[in-house]
C-alpha cells in the first residue's frame, strides 16, 4: 500500500519499519516544519535546530527512541524528543534562569519567514520587524518558560499535551505560561505602537 497524505502515523511508522521508504519521507514531510519551528523558536539557533531535527528523524528511523502509539500521538512524541535534545545543547547553568534575567538566545540566520505575496512592502517589512521583535523576546524567556508558550501559542497543543511533553502538570503548565505571557507583554510593549499585540 502506498502512503499518502491521509495515511495515520501508526499506518507510516508500521510501513516505515517494514521498509518502506515513501512512508519515512511522507512521516517527514507532516512533521519536519512544525518541529524546526519549535526547536528554532525554543533554541534560536538555525543551525541547532536543524541538528536536532535531524536527530529526531534518525532515532525514529531506527527506533531508537521507542515510540509507543498506545502511550500518545507521535507529533506529541517528537515535540518531547526534540525539546530533551534542546536541554543537551544547552548550557546547564542557563535552565532556570529567572525571567527577570535576559540570556541571549541568538538570532534566527537565515529561517524562512511565510509572507503574504499580496502585501504591500510596508506592511510585509512591518509584519518581519513584529515577527523577529517576538522571537527576540521569546529568546530572552528562559527556556522552561519558553517551552509552553511555543507549544501552547504556536502549535495550539493543549495544557495537558504540554504537560506530557516538558513532564511537568497542569498547574505547572498554566503558572509558566501566565508568567511568559507577562514577560513577552513586558519585553514588547516599547515596541508595541498603536496597534496590539494579541498574547
Amino acid at each position: 500500500m502506498t502512503p499518502t497524505s491521509a495515511t495515520s502515523d501508526t499506518e507510516l511508522l508500521r510501513q516505515m519499519r517494514n521498509g518502506t521508504t515513501a512512508a519515512f519521507q511522507q512521516l517527514y514531510q507532516r512533521h519536519q516544519g512544525p518541529l524546526y519551528r519549535f526547536s528554532l523558536l525554543r533554541c534560536g539557533s538555525g543551525d541547532t535546530a536543524a541538528d536536532v531535527v535531524q536527530e529526531v528523524f534518525m532515532g525514529l528511523l531506527t527506533d531508537s527512541f521507542k515510540f509507543d502509539p498506545l502511550r500518545g500521538m507521535l507529533p506529541n512524541f517528537l515535540f518531547g524528543v526534540a525539546r530533551k535534545l534542546i536541554l543537551k545543547h544547552e548550557h546547564p547553568g542557563r535552565r532556570f534562569d529567572s525571567l527577570s534575567d535576559g540570556a541571549d538566545g541568538g538570532d534566527d540566520d537565515g529561517a524562512p519567514e511565510p509572507v503574504c505575496e499580496a502585501a504591500e512592502p510596508l506592511a510585509r517589512m512591518l509584519s518581519d520587524e513584529l515577527a523577529e521583535q517576538v522571537r527576540q523576546a521569546l529568546a530572552l524567556l528562559p527556556p522552561h518558560y519558553r517551552d509552553p508558550i511555543i507549544l501552547y501559542e504556536m502549535h495550539d497543543l493543549s495544557y495537558q499535551e504540554i504537560a506530557d511533553i516538558c513532564q511537568i502538570d497542569i498547574g505547572t503548565v498554566r503558572s509558566r505560561l501566565s508568567r511568559a505571557r507577562a514577560a513577552l507583554s513586558r519585553r514588547l510593549a516599547a515596541h508595541r505602537p498603536a496597534a496590539h499585540f494579541a498574547a
